[in-house]
């Protein structure tokens, strides 16, 4: 009896994930912003081929640096020869992420610039807008004090490290969702906190950064219900790994980013929640296709890889033919 009791046990705390809605199918158009881990879920959601902006400035961290860049969406601004500079043969940004440099200046600002414009037209028609907080720490340029998106390798003299107050990170909360709606009052914004540890800041600072993050969204968020509580909605993906996944396996190798397995265990989660399910199907189907078309055969001319290709490809035909949005 005593034994049986013990198999029956669940050794661990199960983190639940409410039902939401308006849920995501195949016609929502996804816009997705912040820290790495967002980028799990939007690598997801290209994956399964939903209608995705992911990270267009690249990954941000900050949810001030965040704001600041809604910001510009806000104003209309244009970047310019004033707002880049070059290092190393390439010419970056401090409002955005190294992966957006380039080695040419013209093409640098077009590239930004386009950003802006394609971040625009893409929410005032999203359905659904994921924002990842990553860290309540920043890097504040000596020159005018402004706070960084990223570095660019600029030596670190020139910057003073802070840690932003949740009160300063639940007002660009608030601002940047007044922009979102300010263009398109049907979109639904969902937030979360990235489960990615920042170990450089060191082990204390990282949990006081994910606290101030945590208390500034659940006092955002408690401030909105009286007015948007439908237009606002927490998955808890911090939790999820802190509470119910609770072991090093769940992690890396470098035991900062998260296994493949732990995303996967995420996905599934967000797929429990804010995917609908008469959609699962499709997904399926998609699944099959791309990992068909991931396969790699030992000889690529043979008869029996033809015939392959030629189901895969009547598959994709089908497919599209139901829903024509779907891409290959």
């Amino acid at each position: 009896m005593r034994l049986y009791y013990l198999f029956a046990m669940d050794f661990r705390t199960i983190v639940p994930v409410s039902n939401q809605s308006p849920k995501i199918n195949y016609d929502a158009n996804i816009a997705l912003f912040g820290s790495c881990f967002v980028e799990n879920i939007g690598d997801k959601l290209q994956y399964f081929k939903f209608n995705v902006l992911q990270n267009p400035f690249g990954i941000i961290f900050h949810p001030v640096a965040l704001r600041n860049l809604f910001q510009r969406i806000d104003e209309n601004y244009t970047y310019s020869e004033r707002d880049i500079f070059q290092l190393n043969d390439l010419y970056s940004c401090f409002e955005v992420h190294s992966q957006m440099n380039h080695p040419d200046r013209s093409l640098m600002i077009n590239r930004l610039n386009n950003s802006l414009e394609n971040t625009r037209s893409f929410l005032q028609e999203s359905s659904h807008v994921i924002i990842t907080l990553g860290t309540a720490w920043g890097y504040v340029l000596n020159q005018d004090e402004r706070l960084v998106a990223n570095c660019h390798k600029v030596a670190q003299s020139n910057f003073t490290k802070k840690i932003f107050s949740s009160e300063e990170i639940k007002k660009s909360l608030f601002e940047i969702s007044n922009i979102i709606w300010a263009l398109n009052g049907n979109a639904k914004i969902i937030f979360t906190v990235s489960p990615v540890r920042h170990l450089k800041d060191g082990f204390v600072e990282n949990q006081l950064s994910k606290a101030t993050l945590i208390t500034a969204l659940h006092e955002y968020r408690k401030e909105m219900k009286l007015k948007f509580d439908k237009k606002t909605k927490y998955f808890p993906s911090y939790e999820i790994v802190m509470d119910e996944l609770r072991d090093y396996r769940f992690y890396g190798k470098d035991m900062v980013h998260l296994s493949e397995i732990a995303i996967d265990y995420i996905w599934g989660k967000f797929k429990e929640s804010w995917i609908e399910p008469e959609i699962y199907p499709i997904m399926k189907e998609v699944d099959t296709i791309q990992k068909g078309l991931e396969h790699r055969p030992f000889n690529e001319d043979s008869p029996k890889h033809r015939e392959f290709l030629d189901k895969l490809s009547l598959k994709i035909e089908n497919l599209q033919h139901k829903r024509p949005s779907i891409k290959f």
